[in-house]
């Protein structure tokens, strides 16, 4: 079973506060050229999107600098609707090059403002246990790994070039485990791309 966890970008998409909007313009029409064409400005953090190093730690790899490979393997989801509890994270077997999805529901609110602006952060023993682990990417269906001043978060998890995946959605259809995830940026080599993001199930 395949499932998708993207956003769609379209111009009901919201972005980030401060960050472009973005703009979705015809260029061609198959009554006048024969073809249809469109023009799509969009920030690099728009939409379900892939953070990486040089978004926040100067020198940073930037997204281009990784191997297909991190974009793509085996997942865990991780319910942190009750809280980001490091329990939770030994319960579900966390293995060494794992990307982990955090479900915080937070998805149902996308084309809302508290979307931006109530929405949950994991602690910072949670971002150590997640690099201890060695873990590849982080998933969230929130905006932001942080809500503080300084971005410790990211600062940690991108620190140790952890990437970054934000405003997931649908993860309420993944099992805790046993499944594939993947994360496919556009191929910049920037300080982040926006993403197709989908799961393979095991059934």
């Amino acid at each position: 079973m395949i499932i998708d966890l993207s956003v769609r970008l379209d111009d009901r998409t919201p972005a980030y506060p401060g960050d472009p909007k973005i703009n979705i313009k015809q260029t061609e029409s198959v009554d006048i050229k024969g073809y249809c064409g469109h023009q799509v400005t969009v920030g690099t953090h728009t939409g379900t999107h892939i953070d990486a190093p040089s978004h926040m730690i100067e020198g940073g790899k930037c997204l281009g600098d990784f191997g297909v490979d991190v974009f793509v393997g085996s997942a865990k989801c991780i319910d942190v609707t009750a809280g980001y509890s490091i329990e939770d994270c030994k319960d579900a077997n966390i293995e060494e090059g794992d990307i982990v999805l955090l479900k915080s529901g937070m998805s149902a609110h996308y084309y809302k403002p508290e979307y931006f602006l109530n929405y949950p952060v994991m602690t910072r023993e949670f971002a150590d246990y997640l690099v201890a682990q060695k873990v590849k990417m982080v998933g969230l269906d929130t905006c932001s790994a942080d809500n503080a001043e300084g971005f410790p978060i990211h600062i940690k998890l991108l620190g140790n070039e952890i990437l970054i995946i934000e405003n997931l959605t649908n993860l309420d259809s993944l099992p805790v485990q046993g499944f594939t995830l993947y994360a496919l940026p556009i191929n910049l080599n920037l300080d982040g791309a926006p993403a197709r993001v989908i799961a393979r199930v095991d059934t």
